[in-house]
């Protein structure tokens, strides 16, 4: 089911998401949640555009039925404006591992809604490759550590982490029925993340006061960081999920998207002194097992 190269598009997505949770964790930690979406998008929608000029020929994406670009949109939408907004509040909140904790839930609910929505047919193994991979992503994010330097648990971090998988999965089942009736990966990302660009221009205009977003940008950290996860994030990584979702189905996509926990295990180690002990180990272990399994029975 689908070309080897959707599956290895996805997994280098992964590592995507592990650059640019940590970029936009350590930016929004400075200047805020709100600050640090909107400013992604500012840098990121342009060079998305400009790959797009350089890929095609044209600023924006022709030819395409219009109900493809109403999946886009709404992708955009769910994904971007209310998954992300919920996502980048629980970096801030409890950090960006605990956060990807209940990200683990988004390629069941991926697979399922894509069952309903699509009729997609999933074989046992497939769903037992997806489930053991899961399964080792849960156990890595939820496995203890020694913390230092990190935000004091809420409540509202984990709801929000929550809506924000529920967001996703929706996203990807819209973004799925769209991307194959477009030229390219590359046009569905202009889509996408121009929704997610009005959306929080809108934002910025109704509620987020220009002082602030003055003095985030004056923050030379910050915003070098919010560079590193524009590029990493939605141009990069984006574009990556975008072919995969063109050549696999969403819910093994998203299944493999979501190792991101298991890359991140060094780098929570080096930034913010997490110790990691044995169930992290043995769950990415499992993590890798399960997306080996999802590899060979292609």
């Amino acid at each position: 089911m689908g070309d080897i190269s959707g599956h290895l598009a996805a997994i280098t997505a992964a590592a995507c998401w592990t650059v640019s949770a940590t970029a936009f964790s350590l930016a929004g930690r400075r200047i805020g949640s709100v600050p640090v979406n909107i400013l992604r998008f500012a840098l990121a929608w342009p060079a998305v555009l400009c790959a797009h000029r350089a890929l095609y020929g044209s600023w924006w994406p022709v030819g395409a039925p219009a109900w493809a670009w109403r999946d886009l949109l709404a992708s955009g939408f769910v994904g971007y404006f209310l998954g992300d907004l919920c996502l980048f509040r629980a970096f801030v909140d409890i950090g960006p591992r605990r956060s990807l904790l209940f990200m683990s839930l988004v390629p069941p609910l991926t697979a399922v809604l894509e069952a309903i929505a699509l009729h997609q047919h999933w074989t046992v193994r497939q769903w037992l490759s997806m489930s053991v991979t899961v399964a080792g992503i849960a156990m890595v994010v939820a496995s203890r550590t020694e913390r230092q330097n990190v935000p004091n648990y809420r409540l509202r971090g984990y709801l929000l982490a929550l809506g924000g998988a529920v967001a996703q999965a929706i996203a990807m089942v819209l973004a799925r029925h769209g991307v194959p009736a477009l030229p390219g990966a590359w046009s569905a990302s202009v889509l996408r993340i121009t929704s997610g660009a009005v959306c929080f221009g809108m934002l910025a205009i109704l509620r987020e006061d220009p002082r602030r977003l003055r003095r985030a940008v004056a923050d030379r950290t910050a915003m070098i960081a919010v560079l590193v996860g524009a590029l990493a994030g939605p141009l990069v990584g984006v574009t990556l999920v975008l072919y995969a979702l063109a050549q696999i189905p969403a819910g093994i996509a998203q299944t493999l998207t979501s190792t991101s926990p298991v890359l991140i295990l060094p780098v929570s180690h080096w930034i913010d002194r997490e110790r990691i002990g044995v169930r992290a180990i043995v769950g990415a272990l499992v993590a890798c097992t399960g997306v080996a399994l999802l590899l060979w029975i292609q």
